[in-house]
């Protein structure tokens, strides 16, 4: 598969991932992170033999896998939704900077810094632009949507530091971490029901930007161009960044006070006052 074509479907898939995130919030973190990485692992299914990889290689896949995602949810639930994800989007712009140094041999070139200076720039803009105050509770939100970024940059490049395994075996990484993400929901956050609302959410989630998307960016991460694949894609999610807009109406300046009150508790996903699903 052409790496740019594979990279370009991963960028689709991807722009859907702060919409159904948001949708899914009302779900506990861990429970929301575990079920979608399990989903994910279905399409690599059939080629379940090449999930056999070193132990180090496997908790390079899970601490990317379940570390990024964790963290983006997280910071969704504590910033404003729009805001919190073009934090996370310099992600591309960190691979781009990061490049030279976790991967002997690679330098920047003027044109990738011009491209990773003005993708940083949209997104300063796009949150100073923001139209609800940052509070410590926003702040931190941010830090995590950063942590979210660093974590996806770092482990894109140090994929090509392992001894080489198949997309494929991005299933195996799915399959942990989803696994991982269950456990911690079971000894650290309360019981929460899936609505029949939620299955179909949970289903485009997993098998989408959660499951194929891997896949998808393994193979251009490994067959690509590094730099050329950060600037584009930064570029690209700049673009998508109009969808998300629309998808995240700003709140009424009456109706931010109330909007603020009602965010859900960032472990729980439990609006103060309601009750929880299935309790």
């Amino acid at each position: 598969m052409n790496p740019l074509l594979a990279a370009a479907g991963a960028i689709l898939l991807w722009s859907t991932l702060a919409a159904l995130g948001h949708a899914l919030a009302h779900l506990p973190p861990f429970l929301l992170t575990g079920c979608a990485l399990v989903l994910g692992a279905i399409p690599g299914a059939l080629h379940w033999r090449t999930w056999r990889v070193p132990w180090p290689t496997l908790l390079l896949g899970v601490a990317g896998l379940f570390g990024f995602h964790f963290l983006l949810f997280l910071a969704l639930r504590l910033a404003p939704p729009v805001e919190a994800n073009l934090v996370n989007y310099l992600w591309p712009l960190l691979i781009v900077v990061l490049t030279p140094l976790v991967l002997p041999g690679w330098r920047i070139t003027p044109r990738h810094v011009t491209a990773a200076l003005l993708g940083l720039a949209g997104a300063a803009l796009a949150i100073g632009a923001a139209p609800t105050s940052i509070d410590a509770r926003a702040a931190l939100g941010f830090v995590l949507a950063g942590g979210s970024a660093l974590t996806w940059a770092c482990y894109s490049l140090l994929v090509r530091r392992v001894p080489p395994f198949p997309s494929w075996a991005i299933g195996g990484f799915a399959l942990a971490s989803g696994i991982l993400a269950l456990a911690c929901h079971a000894m650290f956050e309360p019981r929460a029901t899936l609505l029949p609302a939620d299955a179909w959410k949970l289903a485009v989630l997993g098998l989408g930007p959660m499951g194929m998307a891997f896949y998808l960016w393994d193979v251009a991460m490994k067959r690509g161009e590094l730099l050329s694949c950060g600037t584009r894609e930064r570029a690209v999610r700049l673009f998508i960044h109009l969808r998300i807009i629309s998808t995240f109406p700003s709140p009424t300046p009456a109706a931010r006070p109330r909007a603020r009150r009602a965010r859900s508790s960032p472990l729980t996903g439990c609006t103060p006052g309601r009750t929880r699903p299935g309790s």
